[in-house]
C-alpha cells in the first residue's frame, strides 16, 4: 500500500540540521482500514477500498452500515478507493499507518482547494486589466470575446468570470520532511491543497522519486 489519507492540520517550521528553516505543513494521517478488496475476476480489476475516521453508526446510511457490516469493521467517515497491481495481497481489516512512509521521499497530494466564490476574469485568470485614466471605459472588463460578422457568437471555453476555486487540485512530487508515527503525523515541505481539516490523499509520487 502507497496510500493513505490524512487531515491538513495547518502550517509551521522546523529546522534542518545545517540550521536552516524549512516551512512544512502538518497533516494528520491514518490509520486507514482496509473495508473492501476488489479483484478482476469479481469487480474487473484489482484494488483495495480504504476507510478514515470513525463514524457514528446513526449516521451512517443503512447500504453502509451492511457494507461496513459485511467488513467487519467500524463505519468510516470518508472512503476511497486505490489501484493496486494484486488484491489479493490484502485483507479487509488490514491497518495501516504513517509508518510506511520514508522520509525524503517524494509525494503526491490531493486536495480540494479553497473556495473563492465568484471572481472576475483578473483574479480567476490573471489577465491585465485595461487602462485606468479618466475616461476609460474598460478597466477590469474581460474584453472582446469575438468578431460581430463572423463568427458572430462566443465560442465555448473562453476564459471568463465565474466560480473560482473548490476543486480537486494535485501537488505533485511534494518532499515528506519528517514523520512522526506516535502521532500519526507527517510534515511535507512547502503548502499543500484546501482548508485547515481538509480531506487529503496521500500517495508516493508517480515520478521525481530519487
Amino acid at each position: 500500500m502507497n496510500t493513505i489519507l490524512g487531515k491538513k492540520v495547518g502550517m509551521t517550521q522546523i529546522f534542518s540540521e545545517a540550521g536552516a528553516a524549512v516551512p512544512v505543513t502538518v497533516i494528520e494521517a491514518g490509520p486507514v482500514v482496509v473495508t473492501q478488496v476488489k479483484t478482476a475476476q469479481t469487480d474487473g480489476y484489482e484494488a483495495v477500498q480504504i476507510g478514515y475516521v470513525d463514524e457514528k453508526a446513526h449516521r451512517v446510511t443503512n447500504p453502509m452500515k451492511g457494507h461496513f457490516e459485511k467488513a467487519g469493521v467500524d463505519p468510516k467517515k470518508y472512503l476511497s478507493e486505490v489501484r493496486v497491481e494484486n488484491a489479493s495481497d490484502y485483507e479487509v481489516g488490514q491497518t495501516f499507518t504513517v509508518e510506511m512512509f520514508e522520509e525524503g521521499k517524494k509525494l503526491d497530494i490531493t486536495g480540494t482547494s479553497k473556495g473563492k466564490g465568484t471572481q472576475g476574469n483578473i483574479k480567476r485568470h490573471g489577465h491585465r486589466r485595461g487602462p485606468m485614466g479618466h475616461g476609460s471605459k474598460h478597466k477590469r472588463l474581460a474584453g472582446g470575446l469575438a468578431a460581430g460578422t463572423y463568427p458572430s457568437r462566443v465560442f465555448k471555453g473562453n476564459d471568463g468570470p465565474g466560480h473560482m476555486g473548490q476543486e480537486t487540485v494535485t501537488m505533485q512530487n511534494i518532499e515528506l520532511v519528517k514523520v512522526i508515527p506516535e502521532r500519526n503525523v507527517l510534515l511535507v515541505k512547502g503548502s499543500v491543497p484546501g482548508t485547515k481539516g481538509g480531506l487529503l490523499k496521500i500517495r508516493y509520487a508517480v515520478k521525481g522519486q530519487e
